[in-house]
């Protein structure tokens, strides 16, 4: 993924602005979303190959990062999951720190064992799963080279 292609920030009005204060801040403001730390995925559209913005909540794993596809514990999984999906080749700004890596969900076992500590990270995500008959997917970032 090219760094200096165009990227579409989410329409959602409260993403677009977060995204906007974390990229014109360089990394230091924005960072948060109700106290769980935040990072921005560029990810490339299925359909129209347009690259694409949104700012998530993370957690980690060793020098990994962790995503959940939650949607706010809505019944159908967030388009920008189904857009790793498709290409797991993203590029994610930490902070200040900007690097490509590549997603990948992680298994059923895995996601067992991840769980909790995502669950530390952002309460609401236990509730989400509860009442949900989807299962949730966790998804890991590995930092490539660039």
């Amino acid at each position: 993924m090219a760094p200096s292609d165009e990227v579409l920030v989410s329409p959602a009005g409260w993403v677009a602005e977060q995204a906007r204060t974390y990229e014109e801040s360089d990394g230091a403001r924005g960072t948060t979303l109700q106290g769980a730390p935040c990072l921005l995925l560029d990810y490339r559209g299925r359909r129209t190959g347009q690259l694409r913005r949104t700012v998530l909540i993370y957690g980690r794993d060793g020098d990994d990062y962790l995503i959940v596809a939650s949607k706010g514990g809505a019944d159908t999984p967030p388009l920008w999951y189904l857009n790793l999906e498709a290409d797991p080749d993203v590029r994610l700004r930490v902070g200040p720190e900007r690097f490509s890596a590549r997603a990948e969900t992680v298994s059923s076992q895995e996601k067992a064992r991840l769980w909790p500590g995502l669950v530390a990270v952002f309460a609401p995500y236990e509730e989400y799963q509860k009442r949900r008959k989807r299962d949730i997917p966790v998804i890991r970032l590995r930092r490539t080279s660039d």
